[in-house]
């Protein structure tokens, strides 16, 4: 601990915010990271605490508390304040295979599980690990690192999300030849066409991809197996198989009406965006992407997809923007049974939130509130949703609380563009198909649990695919282990570590 009064003698400090109607006009990351020595003095705040919560990544009250990926947090902020940024890499990689990518999307549970923050500020450590990664490259100590001695066996990762990307990353290290297969164009996943360019711009993904290539990891892109290569084929070819794919089927919304023109998920609009702008050098041209520019949008759904739509539906011009949650607001404040370090369950205002509050004078969200109906034109366009108003019942079947509609509370918005953010359903089945493996009632592939081998021979499963929608921190771990059963299988033995 380098100074034991630091969470004493300096505030927190963090990653400034460009002001919301300037960021508006623009695609690119909006965060002005601190200098090197504000960075190295967050580093002194940093307690070094016996029992280190930001670390943990313990499930309490069904909730993760701390980082998933227990990122050794006390050590790499102590090295920082010493200025031993080097070291600080080596620490960080050792646990997390893309700090890139977590130090832009990841909630950070690690500060919500700091020390620091249950009588002050919590430790700014998402900044810390951005100054780490970003310095790393700078330097070049984040470049590539071939195996000097391969096994000969190999393995087919199919998708190149964050746990596929970790997976692979993980077994090449091993010395394994490892074959990574995107339907996509371009690999990444969700981190390239899910999440906007705002928290994650696509060169920092590319950098990365660039040096899996050069350390050994081949990509097949624009190859969708189950439909452009059969799951037989590749059982042949490989020694293993790890499904990354995602759950990439998203929630309908069940409403009459629904086949108007005017609506569709979340995923594909954000999608449309990403694709414009990077064939675009930047700049969106009319015709190329699902646009909202002079629309009256209507998000459905919260969550972070949710508020992605919403700032980005913003930086397409939208008229207006209304979203829908349909659970009530959460308090501002930690309540009394929900006691830190367990994920605070507060109302947050993200990025998008704070852009409509900016641009149009009022929060976007709008509580306990779903669609009862679209209303169509006369040629078939969204014109209006008739929205209705939810209460919490208990369902009498099944003893679980629902929100129901409250009766007579219906009443009708202007609507000219409605984007679906209500998540997931588990796997696409034409790649469960392709392979023979199980799934279990949420859809997602089954194995035994604290397991990644499917029912199948040689057949692994990682990531959202096999628990369903999460984050990236998440998914990044599932890769990890899973890669380390898989070696484990191929050798008899793993030297892999998953923390």
């Amino acid at each position: 601990m380098g100074k034991p009064t630091g969470f004493m003698d300096y505030k927190r400090q963090d990653k400034i915010a460009e002001e919301p109607k300037s960021r508006i006009r623009h695609f690119q990351e909006f965060h002005t990271p601190l200098s090197k020595e504000e960075q190295e003095i967050q580093g002194a705040r940093c307690m070094a605490c016996g029992v280190p919560f930001c670390q943990s990544g313990q499930i309490l009250n069904g909730m993760a508390s701390g980082c998933p990926l227990h990122n050794l947090v006390p050590e790499w902020n102590d090295l920082i304040y010493n200025g031993n940024w080097e070291e600080a890499y080596y620490r960080l990689a050792k646990t997390n295979n893309f700090p890139e990518f977590t130090s832009r999307v990841c909630p950070a549970l690690c500060e919500n599980a700091c020390t620091c923050g249950l009588h002050e500020d919590p430790v700014s450590t998402r900044a810390n690990e951005y100054g780490i990664i970003e310095n790393a490259y700078e330097k070049g100590y984040a470049h590539a690192r071939p195996p000097r001695v391969r096994t000969g066996k190999k393995v087919a990762v199919i998708g190149s999300g964050p746990s596929g990307l970790a997976a692979a990353d993980q077994l090449n290290r091993r010395g394994h030849l490892v074959t990574v297969y995107e339907r996509e164009d371009k690999a990444g996943g969700l981190l390239r066409y899910g999440i906007p360019n705002m928290k994650l711009e696509k060169q920092v993904i590319d950098r990365k991809i660039s040096i899996m290539e050069e350390e050994g990891v081949v990509f097949q892109t624009g190859c969708n197996v189950g439909k452009d290569v059969k799951g037989a084929s590749l059982l042949k070819e490989y020694d293993r198989i790890v499904l990354a794919c995602g759950a990439s089927n998203p929630r309908d919304i069940k409403a009459p009406g629904r086949d108007a023109a005017g609506i569709c998920f979340a995923v594909d609009f954000l999608k449309s965006t990403t694709r414009a702008l990077w064939a675009n050098e930047m700049k969106l041209k009319e015709g190329q992407y699902i646009s909202a520019k002079g629309k009256r949008v209507m998000v459905i759904g919260g969550g972070d997809t949710g508020n992605d739509c919403v700032g980005t539906a913003i930086r397409h011009g939208a008229r207006s923007v209304l979203q829908l949650e349909m659970m009530p607001k959460a308090p501002d404040e930690r309540a009394a049974d929900n006691p830190w370090p367990e994920w605070p369950k507060v109302c947050k205002t993200d990025y998008g939130q704070q852009e409509a509050i900016a641009l149009f004078g009022h929060d976007p969200r709008v509580y306990t509130t779903t669609v009862k109906e679209f209303v169509k034109d006369k040629k078939g366009n969204l014109c209006k949703a008739v929205l209705v108003k939810l209460e919490p019942k208990k369902d009498e079947k099944t003893g679980r609380m629902m929100m129901a509609e409250i009766a007579g509370s219906e009443y009708t918005v202007d609507v000219d563009l409605a984007l679906i953010a209500a998540g997931f359903l588990g796997s696409e089945a034409y790649v469960s198909r392709a392979f023979g493996v199980e799934l279990n009632e949420r859809t997602n592939v089954k194995t035994a649990a604290g397991e990644y081998q499917t029912n199948v021979e040689n057949v692994f499963t990682a990531g959202d695919m096999h628990r369903g929608q999460s984050l990236v921190v998440w998914a990044i771990r599932e890769g990890r282990e899973a890669a380390r059963q898989v070696d484990l299988s191929l050798m008899g033995y793993t030297n892999l570590s998953v923390q």
